[in-house]
């Protein structure tokens, strides 16, 4: 087994380069496909890691406001380490900044689902409320991918 600090540097995503994407086979292997693909995989681990959160959650405390908190929270950090070293290319801002950005387009972006599933689930598609959660989270999704492309990992620009 290797181990250098150099080696767990670039795995661990402390120190990313132009040619980290060179040094690491995970993040090779996921190069090959398109952007949206890998954004929609990320996606998809993130709902598995906030519907296991959620009831792992309300399993111990009942509250299902505060677990869906929790397991947002939870969610929403790993979509943006994943998102961060598999689909977007570096912005050149700081991890923070671009924390904050990301947080900001993933409130836009769940605040869009929910009002589109609710208004859904209280007119046409009252009978069929998991459908009314597809479509918001689809278009959810949407907003999401249009926000991390356009505002989150932006390139950063010298003078913003």
């Amino acid at each position: 087994m290797r181990s250098s600090n150099a080696e767990f540097h670039v795995v661990a995503g402390a120190t990313r380069g132009p040619e980290a994407a060179e040094d690491d086979p995970v993040r090779r292997f996921f190069q090959v496909l398109p952007k949206p693909l890998r954004f929609l995989g990320v996606g998809g681990l993130g709902l598995t890691v906030d519907l296991a959160i959620f009831t792992l959650v309300i399993a111990q405390f009942q509250h299902p406001l505060i677990a869906r908190l929790i397991s947002l929270a939870a969610a929403t950090f790993v979509t943006w380490r994943l998102n961060r070293a598999l689909t977007f290319d570096r912005s050149g801002r700081h991890p923070a900044d671009e924390a904050m950005r990301y947080a900001t387009v993933a409130i836009a972006a769940q605040a869009v689902s929910y009002a589109i599933f609710a208004f859904l689930v209280v007119t046409m598609l009252a009978a069929a409320p998991q459908l009314a959660v597809l479509v918001g989270a689809a278009t959810g999704a949407l907003v999401s991918y249009s926000g991390q492309t356009q505002f989150a990992f932006r390139a950063f620009a010298h003078g913003e």
